[in-house]
């Protein structure tokens, strides 16, 4: 706003900078008699300065922009015809004396015919200022409604996909701990505990547009192992994360849909399966993979509501536009899941 207030400032400035400068710049090698300066520019000076503030203020407002295009023309034809008029009474009556002296002329001037047509032009001038700086203020301040609506259009879309995310982590750590319970439940009660953790972390600590990477991947590593405690030996579940902190902040809770996605169809019940979990980072940028074997769930499994990768799509295309790939392969029966962001 302030920014925008110096632009409007300068460009003011330089208008009446223009105007001003008009009648020595018309009058170059002309008689430069002050009684003869203040007749032919001074006068009209002032008349251009009441055209370009009531259009300024409020005729382009009221008439131009909203399309009584012919009306606005109107007016300001009369108002500068008036003018004219009115700026010849004041000649006669007030300087008739020095305007009936010949004008000395060194012959590089303009004709003095010519010379008082151009000043008749001149009327139009602070008229064609104020529309162009009226234009270019109104095309501004839309261009930063458009950005605000923007902004406001895609907090809210993140905030709907968080808040989408929340429910979908809890309810799925829920069913994993819900199948512990009879078996172990010496394990069900750690892997409550450590659920309240990672739910302190969901509620308080990701409600910011970043977070430190070092934060998300403690995270991670915690809902790893609480995982982990699910499956059987029959599933071995490696994962390897940046040891040293990078100094990097990530938007928060974006790899979680994808552990819960290798764990959720890359563990069975009869037969042996790996899962790798791996993040690398480098400078500015973030390479996370995840490769399980690929059980596919049949179409009636609740295990999951199935919204992890679409959830993921559709956060990463708006917190990262042009700056992040995700890619997804089946490959020897192996899902291969490649997410790679550049971050700032």
């Amino acid at each position: 706003m302030h920014k925008n207030k110096n632009i409007t400032l300068f460009l003011h400035l330089l208008v009446w900078l223009v105007l001003f400068s008009m009648p020595y710049v018309l009058s170059y090698g002309a008689s430069q008699e002050i009684e003869r300066v203040i007749a032919h520019f001074w006068i009209p000076l002032g008349f251009y300065c009441i055209i370009f503030y009531s259009n300024y203020f409020s005729l382009i407002d009221r008439f131009l922009f909203t399309k009584k295009t012919l009306l606005f023309v109107v007016i300001n034809l009369v108002m500068i015809a008036v003018f004219i008029t009115l700026k010849e009474q004041i000649e006669n009556v007030f300087f008739q004396e020095i305007l009936k002296k010949p004008i000395k002329d060194d012959g590089n001037g303009p004709p003095f015919k010519m010379f008082l047509y151009i000043q008749m032009l001149s009327y139009m001038a602070p008229l064609l200022f104020a529309i162009a700086i009226k234009t270019t203020k109104r095309w501004v301040q839309t261009e930063n409604e458009r950005k605000e609506a923007a902004h406001i259009k895609l907090k809210s879309e993140l905030q709907h996909l968080h808040y989408q995310l929340q429910p979908h982590f809890f309810f799925n750590s829920l069913n994993n701990i819900y199948a512990m319970v009879d078996l172990s439940p010496e394990r069900a009660k750690t892997s409550i505990h450590s659920l309240s953790k990672l739910m302190r972390y969901m509620l308080y600590d990701t409600n910011e547009e970043s977070v430190a990477l070092s934060k998300e991947i403690d995270f991670m590593a915690k809902y790893i192992d609480l995982m982990k405690l699910r499956v059987s030996d029959k599933t071995l579940v490696n994962y390897s994360f940046p040891v040293n902190e990078t100094g990097i902040k990530i938007a928060p809770l974006l790899f979680i849909s994808l552990i819960e996605n290798a764990f959720k169809h890359g563990v069975s019940g009869s037969k042996e399966s790996t899962i790798y979990i791996n993040m690398v980072a480098t400078g500015k940028t973030v390479l996370f993979t995840t490769e399980n074997d690929n059980f596919p769930k049949k179409i009636n499994d609740k295990s999951g509501s199935g919204i992890g990768l679409p959830n993921i799509e559709k956060r990463i295309e708006l917190l990262y536009p042009n700056k992040s790939k995700f890619t997804t392969q089946v490959k020897d029966h192996r899902f291969i899941a490649r997410l790679e962001i550049e971050t700032d």
